[in-house]
C-alpha cells in the first residue's frame, strides 16, 4: 500500500512536515489566485470555492481512497472519505476562530452556501440508503454509485443556477462584508494565465496531499490501530490539510465565502470518494464491506453538516470566544467522535 512503512520514524515525520509546508505555501498562492478568478470571471467566491477549490483540494483524498480500494482495503478507502468530511467540517470552526470580526457563519451566509449544505446532506443520505441494501451490485458496483454521480452533476447545475438567479438573498448587516470590497477593480488580470497558475498550484497541492496520505498510513499502523481508524483519522486529516490552509488563508484575506464554499463544496466532492472506491473495489459492493467505524463517520458527518446548516440559517453574530454555537458544537462532535472511536477501538 505504501513504500514508507519500512522507513525510520524520524524520516516519516520529517517528510510529513515538508509536505505540509509545501501545501501551506502553494495553498496560499492557490487561494489568492482563486479569489482573482472568482471576481475576474464573475463566478463569485462561494461558487469558485465550492467547485474548483473544493474539487482541487480533494484530489489527494480521492487518489488515496481509490488506491486503497484497488488494494482491497475497503475500510481504509471509505473511512478516508467520511472521516475527511467530518475533519473538514470541524476546520470551519478553526476558520471561525481566525475570523475575529464576527461569527463566520453569520458573515458568510449566502444562497450558494446554504444550497451546498443541503446538497451535501442529500448526497450523504444516498450513502445511508445504500447501506440498507449493501450486497446489491451490478458488476460489483452498487447502484448508489451511479445515482450519486448523477446527483452530484445535477446538483452542480442547480448550484450554478442558484448563483446566476438567486430566488432569495440573506439579510445584510454591518458584519456582512461585501464580496468585492477587497478586490481591486482597476486591476484586470489575464484570466487564462490565472487559470494556468491555478491548475499548477492545485496540482502541487494535490501531490503533496497524496504524499501526506502515504506517510500517514505507516504513522497510523505503528500505533496498531485498525484500517478504519487509520483512514478516518490519520489519512483523512492529512488529506484535508489543503482545505484547512485554504480556509484560513481565505478568511485572513477577507474572502469568507471562498473559505466556506471551499469546505462545503469539498465535502460534497468527497462523497464521490466512495463511488470511485466502489468502482475500484473488485470484491463486490464496497457498502457490504463497511464496518461500524465507517458508519459512525457517516452519521457524524451528517450530524455536523446539519449543525452547520442551522448555523448558516440562524446567523448568530457573536458567541463563546467570538465564535458561533455551531462552531463550538462542531468541535465537540468531532473531537468527541475521536474519543469514542479510540475507546471503542
Amino acid at each position: 500500500m505504501t513504500y514508507f512503512g519500512s522507513l525510520p520514524l524520524v524520516f516519516i515525520v520529517t517528510a510529513f512536515a515538508v509536505a505540509t509546508a509545501i501545501i501551506g505555501w502553494f495553498g496560499i498562492k492557490m487561494t489568492k489566485t482563486a479569489r482573482e478568478l472568482a471576481h475576474g470571471t464573475g463566478l463569485g467566491e462561494a461558487l469558485m470555492g465550492a467547485l474548483f477549490i473544493g474539487a482541487s483540494t480533494s484530489l489527494s483524498g480521492i487518489t488515496m481512497s481509490v488506491s486503497a480500494a484497488v488494494s482491497g482495503h475497503a475500510e481504509l478507502a471509505v473511512s478516508n472519505g467520511f472521516g475527511g468530511i467530518a475533519a473538514q467540517t470541524a476546520f470551519l470552526a478553526l476558520a471561525d476562530i481566525a475570523y475575529r470580526r464576527a461569527n463566520l457563519e453569520h458573515a458568510a451566509a449566502s444562497a450558494e452556501n446554504l444550497f451546498m449544505s443541503a446538497f451535501l446532506l442529500t448526497l450523504l443520505s444516498i450513502h445511508v440508503l445504500a447501506l440498507s441494501f449493501p450486497i446489491v451490485s451490478i458488476f460489483s458496483i452498487h447502484p448508489a454509485t451511479v445515482i450519486l454521480v448523477i446527483s452530484y452533476i445535477f446538483g452542480v447545475y442547480l448550484l450554478a443556477r442558484t448563483h446566476d438567479m438567486p430566488m432569495w438573498l440573506p439579510r445584510k448587516t454591518t458584519d456582512t462584508p461585501a464580496e468585492h470590497s477587497n478586490y481591486n477593480r482597476s486591476h484586470k488580470p489575464n484570466i487564462w494565465m490565472l487559470w494556468l497558475y491555478f491548475a499548477g498550484y492545485a496540482t502541487i497541492v494535490a501531490l503533496a496531499g497524496w504524499s501526506l496520505a502515504q506517510l500517514a498510513i505507516p504513522l497510523g499502523e505503528k500505533t496498531g490501530l485498525s484500517h478504519g481508524v487509520v483512514g478516518g483519522v490519520f489519512t483523512a486529516v492529512s488529506t484535508s490539510i489543503p482545505e484547512l490552509v485554504v480556509a484560513i488563508t481565505a478568511v485572513r484575506m477577507g474572502s469568507i465565502n471562498l473559505a466556506v464554499g471551499d469546505i462545503i463544496g469539498g465535502n460534497a466532492f468527497d462523497t464521490l470518494f466512495i463511488s470511485a472506491s466502489d468502482i475500484a473495489y473488485r470484491e463486490g459492493s464496497i457498502y457490504a464491506a463497511m464496518t461500524s467505524t465507517e458508519q459512525f463517520w457517516l452519521a457524524n458527518s451528517m450530524l455536523m453538516t446539519g449543525v452547520l446548516l442551522m448555523g448558516l440559517i440562524y446567523r448568530q453574530r457573536h458567541g463563546p470566544g467570538n465564535i458561533g454555537f455551531e462552531s463550538v458544537t462542531l468541535l465537540i462532535l468531532y473531537f468527541g467522535g475521536l474519543v469514542i472511536l479510540s475507546v471503542a477501538g
